[in-house]
């Protein structure tokens, strides 16, 4: 990794903290939000959504990959011959949705879908490509960097803590 990638990625970072801060600040301090907004998991669900898509995206964006993109490349990498059944089920993704991120990953060479025929029925595996294997570790160190950075501006237990807890309301919603 060079210098001028570490030092792009660091500047990502300390922008992910001011976001934070503002957010923080903005919605605690000023009394503009008025309770409606306060007390709506839409408004507030989609608004972090945003944040932080904004925060991965610009933390992915030297490697020219969005971070929906780069969370499939690691999840390959990670578990090779995947069906895209199973990628959209760890994912979270629709079915449409995996086929149009495995497609475009597929084009720019990340990744390759190998067939293989088990019972008569026909199935495509998803594997990464030497492409994808050359920037694994790269992909790896921007993941625990944003997420360092996230644990430490909102400190760790408090940040396990809320994503287990959005993890048990998704489940129950």
């Amino acid at each position: 990794m060079g210098i001028f990638y570490k030092i792009k990625v660091g500047i990502y970072l300390i922008r992910i903290k001011v976001i934070i801060h503002f957010l923080v600040v903005y919605t605690t301090k000023t009394g503009i939000i008025d309770h409606m907004f306060d007390r709506c998991l839409y408004f507030n669900a989609n608004h972090l959504s945003r944040v932080v898509n904004k925060m991965m995206n610009d933390a992915y964006a030297p490697l020219g990959l969005s971070a929906a993109h780069s969370y499939l490349l690691r999840l390959v990498l990670k578990q090779p011959g995947l069906l895209q059944k199973e990628i959209g089920s760890i994912l979270h993704l629709e079915k449409s949705t995996v086929t149009r991120f495995i497609d475009k990953m597929v084009e720019e060479g990340y990744l390759q879908r190998k067939p293989s025929v088990i019972d008569e029925v026909k199935y495509r595996h998803i594997f990464a490509t030497g492409k994808a294997k050359h920037i694994e570790s790269e992909l790896e160190s921007i993941g625990s960097s944003v997420y360092h950075q996230m644990t430490k501006t909102i400190k760790i237990d408090k940040f396990s803590e809320f994503v287990t807890d959005m993890i048990k309301i998704t489940h129950k919603l």
